[in-house]
């Protein structure tokens, strides 16, 4: 956790001085709308330097990168999750890093350099703010819930079916937010903020350690068929037990074969 701590600090501050200098950050596209600039590759390069000289065998998943082959210890890190914001100055965006042992997810981070604030996990030991314990709030229905989300740019031959569920979701509601960052709207899930959150084709780096916040926090995680494969499918659905409950009784009758898990 320690080495973890010290890589998102290390990257928070790489970012929080790009943020202050925008005009210097070159950027392209990686697809249609999703970027990635020169502050994610040197965030990244920080992450990686700390995390190698630590565990050298260790293997790496990282969204710039790519994979590199190690042990069954994988480190699962997202430099920047939220360049969009990022590039457009909007406050909201985050560092995340999780470490998994043959597919556990064990340890997480998700850490907001502007705020700042730092969210951590540990599996079988809670879920903390800055070290004070996180709790997912106390919601038991849909009525009244606020309910964070994300847009499938990437997935957008999803976008209809993604339309449905929310649909489906808004009218019982308090609100839909979608900030542009699932590492932080999955951190408010634990935090009490949001009580619910779902989205479409998100990568293992968008949603490994805030999966873990959740979970830690009391919450519950899982793909679109109510199992635990959401690294693998993209698909998620977080929230207090039972407004994860009422989420997937809405969002599943909506959906096509190849989303049912």
């Amino acid at each position: 956790m320690e080495t973890a701590l010290e890589a998102a600090r290390r990257a928070g501050e790489v970012i929080v001085r790009g943020a202050r200098n925008l005009e210097e950050v070159s950027w392209n596209l990686k697809g249609r709308g999703d970027y990635v600039s020169s502050v994610d590759r040197e965030a990244e390069e920080a992450i990686l330097a700390i995390l190698r000289t630590a565990y050298p065998h260790h293997s790496i998943l990282a969204e710039e990168s790519g994979a590199r082959q190690g042990s069954g210890m994988t480190w699962i890190v997202d430099p920047l999750d939220g360049t969009t914001n990022f590039l457009h100055g909007y406050p909201c965006f985050a560092v995340s890093i999780a470490l998994a042992s043959d597919g556990v997810l064990e340890k997480a981070v998700v850490y907001n350099p502007v705020a700042p604030e730092m969210f951590t996990a540990t599996r079988d030991g809670g879920a903390f703010l800055y070290g004070m314990p996180l709790r997912v709030s106390g919601r038991s229905t849909l009525e009244g819930s606020l309910l964070g989300t994300g847009f499938p740019f990437k997935c957008q031959q999803h976008l209809d079916t993604y339309l449905a569920t929310f649909r489906a979701l808004f009218p019982s509601s308090a609100g839909v937010r979608r900030a542009g960052s699932a590492s932080l709207d999955l951190a408010s899930v634990a935090a009490g903020r949001f009580d619910g959150f779902w989205e479409i084709g998100l990568k293992p780096w968008d949603m490994a350690a805030g999966a873990l916040l959740v979970l830690e926090a009391g919450g519950r995680v899982s793909d679109f068929s109510g199992g635990d494969d959401y690294l693998a499918t993209g698909n998620i659905v977080a929230g207090t037990p039972s407004v994860w409950e009422r989420m997937l009784e809405k969002i599943r009758p909506l959906l096509p074969d190849e989303l049912r898990s």
